[in-house]
């Protein structure tokens, strides 16, 4: 991949998921992080991204958005605000995943999400004590979520989704069917080689997962050039 092709690619489908909800994840307080965590868990289900940024900006307008709250508000308020995001599919058992894992992220963790991971002994056991929140926490959340910490936590460094690999598949990044550690060590490597400034390593991974996604899924024909010439206003 040439290197205007691949800087037209991030800058037009790289934009961070945190940054669009307006998240500050930079500022590594446990409350900017677990708003990350409830979006990454919406994130999580096979639904679309629309009703995703939808619903989380429902919890963001009626102030949803701490382990506290979620349990104060309730089971049933959940549902409701949770298909007024048009997120009705997976309305009960997301309502069910939000309670437990608040109730267990105030049990367990003092209600902080920076005492995960400085209680976690490694990038493993920080992905392990992520998942144990809560039934249902798998690892697709888990990646989302710690995809955008790579610069926040020194132990956030996550093996690309399926979604991503699938992309740089196909533009001949990494080799087809290679071990996800393989994966992460070439797609890190491709970028030291070719970063450019004002983009990091998390806008590449998002441009890579948006571009299967929005393109390779949808039965589109893959064309690296059309792509980042026809969907500036992707998101």
């Amino acid at each position: 991949m040439k290197k205007e092709e691949l800087r037209a690619l991030v800058e037009t489908l790289g934009r961070k998921y945190s940054e669009i909800l307006e998240i500050r994840l930079l500022s590594g307080t446990d409350e900017e992080l677990f708003k990350w965590f409830l979006a990454s868990m919406l994130f999580g289900a096979p639904i679309s991204e629309a009703a995703v940024l939808k619903t989380y900006k429902c919890f963001q307008n009626y102030k949803i958005l701490t382990p506290k709250k979620i349990l104060e508000t309730g089971w049933d308020r959940l549902v409701e605000v949770l298909d007024e995001g048009s997120y009705t599919r997976y309305d009960f058992k997301t309502a069910d995943k939000l309670l437990l894992v608040s109730r267990t992220v105030l049990e367990r963790y003092g209600g902080s999400m920076n005492k995960i991971h400085s209680q976690a002994s490694d990038v493993r056991d920080l992905e392990t004590r992520l998942k144990e929140l809560s039934k249902g926490i798998g690892d697709i959340t888990v990646s989302i979520f710690l995809r955008e910490l790579r610069d926040v936590w020194k132990k956030a460094d996550p093996y690309p989704t399926p979604l991503v690999v699938r992309a740089a598949e196909q533009l001949k990044i990494v080799k087809v069917n290679a071990p996800p550690q393989e994966v992460l060590e070439r797609l890190k490597d491709f970028w030291r080689r070719k970063a450019m400034v004002g983009q990091s390593f998390v806008n590449f991974e998002t441009a890579l997962l948006r571009l299967e996604k929005d393109y390779l899924r949808k039965g589109r024909r893959f064309s690296l050039v059309s792509t980042v010439s026809s969907d500036r206003t992707a998101v």
